[in-house]
């Protein structure tokens, strides 16, 4: 992948969003493809994004016979670094997450894997296989071990990879939320932990580098990786053990404490990207010029909101830069939550501490439907004119131009009125239109265009008045 250009930041200044990824990927995406080399998982990634919620995809159209109305409903990509899709596969993992919580301390830890192996990982989708699971090895290794030889017992986590900053940057790290205890060997008792230090960051550090230094050195033996030319030298055994010498004598950042706000909220932060990459269309702000603009938190300055601009070919590659390789696991379970043996040990945990083998399962909805009918309490079923039951036809896929929509007779007659030029209108789903409809009515202003949050359709509304383009809560 070649160097991105330096991006400009500034402070941001409150802006109606006017672009998502599938329309910068609609417009510089051709290009970028003659010009540079895509793996196979990329490509994939930027089809399915392209296509997303298009008639490209088919669909259905929804229309009631005594009214008139209709609208259409066009399928999701469901790949998942598509930041429209899989809200509810989101929200069914949060509560999973939410149902497993022992009610001990827990801790939220961060292993970052050193700058230096950001080429060595990017060099080819192989190295980029087999180096995120040697970080998954070592990690989990270490915390296993820590576990044993601290609490006496088997530790239980979740790992979940980030391979990115705010600005899209490569900053590969591993956070894991644990439990501050663990079960022992032979399960007859839970131990404790403690509720403000679980294991000191210097020692998971120093066997964090070994266990992946160590990995790293059986690799190279193997012939398993691809070496970029700046890294050639890796192959030769005792180059290799200058570089090896360098790598260890730097720190290696491991951070653990307490969640702040509980493992709850935890598990609400990590899981915004358990199910999508890098960043949610909420802060793409403009992509003209063939410059993107986006919003990004400093964290060097106080989390202060500042606004970054890329060329859009650069954006594009910083993007892909964080497409994992097909069925690559970003998310995984270990200890006793580890998935072999999570119903048993789990269960057994839950004794030991007082609460029921069994974990409460909550009714969850099964379809999008579902979903809207409980948070919103509307059927989007029916017909938002009249109230009958609307009737669906399917809508086979549209080939060509992503953008090409069905034939005029059947365009969607919504009885709200939409932005000119809106470059999201078109690839909203008729379902997700409707909805937005009953939420303007609520505010009582029929000026109002809502834009649901990539959070879910009911956590956070943008909206956006179409004479000043002024943004309100």
């Amino acid at each position: 992948m070649p160097a991105a250009a330096p991006d400009r930041a500034a402070p941001a200044a409150p802006s109606a969003r006017s672009c998502e990824l599938a329309e910068i990927l609609r417009r510089y995406g051709d290009e970028y493809r003659r010009t540079h080399r895509l793996s196979d998982a990329q490509r994939k990634a930027m089809r399915a994004i392209e296509r997303c919620r298009t008639a490209a995809l088919g669909g259905h159209r929804e229309y009631c016979d005594d009214c008139g109305f209709e609208r259409f409903l066009y399928h999701s990509c469901r790949n998942r670094h598509c930041p429209k899709c899989q809200t509810q596969d989101r929200a069914a993992w949060v509560q999973a997450r939410q149902d497993e919580l022992l009610p001990v301390p827990y801790f939220h830890q961060v292993f970052t894997l050193p700058h230096d192996f950001n080429p060595l990982v990017l060099a080819s989708e192989r190295n980029q296989r087999a180096l995120l699971k040697l970080l998954f090895h070592a990690t989990a290794a270490t915390l296993l071990k820590f576990g044993r030889r601290s609490l006496g017992g088997q530790v239980g986590f979740t790992l979940v990879l980030h391979t990115w900053d705010q600005q899209l940057r490569t900053h590969i790290h591993l956070h894991c939320l644990m439990a501050a205890g663990a079960i022992a060997a032979d399960g007859s008792r839970w131990i404790p932990g403690g509720r403000k230090f679980l294991f000191p960051v210097h020692g998971l550090s120093k066997m964090f580098r070994a266990k992946f230094l160590d990995g790293l050195a059986k690799l190279l033996d193997a012939g398993h990786l691809d070496l970029p030319q700046h890294l050639a030298s890796l192959a030769n055994h005792h180059s290799r053990l200058r570089l090896f010498d360098g790598w260890r004598t730097k720190p290696w950042v491991v951070y653990s404490q307490p969640p702040f706000a509980g493992p709850e909220k935890l598990i609400q932060y990590l899981s915004r990207y358990t199910h999508r990459v890098a960043l949610s269309n909420d802060r793409l702000r403009s992509c003209d010029n063939n410059q993107v603009r986006f919003t990004y938190r400093d964290r060097r300055d106080g989390d202060r909101l500042k606004m970054a601009s890329l060329p859009a070919l650069d954006f594009i590659g910083r993007f892909l830069s964080h497409v994992l390789p097909n069925r690559f696991l970003r998310v995984r379970h270990y200890g006793f939550l580890a998935n072999r043996a999570k119903h048993k040990l789990l269960a057994r945990c839950r004794t030991l501490l007082g609460l029921p083998s069994a974990y409460p399962r909550q009714d969850r909805p099964r379809t999008l439907a579902d979903w809207l009918r409980n948070t919103l309490g509307t059927d989007p079923t029916c017909c938002p004119r009249c109230g009958l039951r609307l009737l669906r036809e399917p809508l086979s896929p549209v080939t060509g131009d992503p953008k090409r929509r069905h034939p005029t007779s059947h365009e969607p007659q919504s009885s709200h009125p939409q932005p000119p030029n809106s470059p999201h209108t078109p690839y909203l789903s008729g379902l997700v239109q409707h909805v937005l409809s009953l939420v303007a009515e609520r505010r009582g202003d029929k000026t109002l265009y809502p834009f649901v949050s990539q959070e879910g359709f009911a956590t956070s509304f943008r909206t956006y008045r179409f004479d000043s383009i002024a943004l309100s809560r």
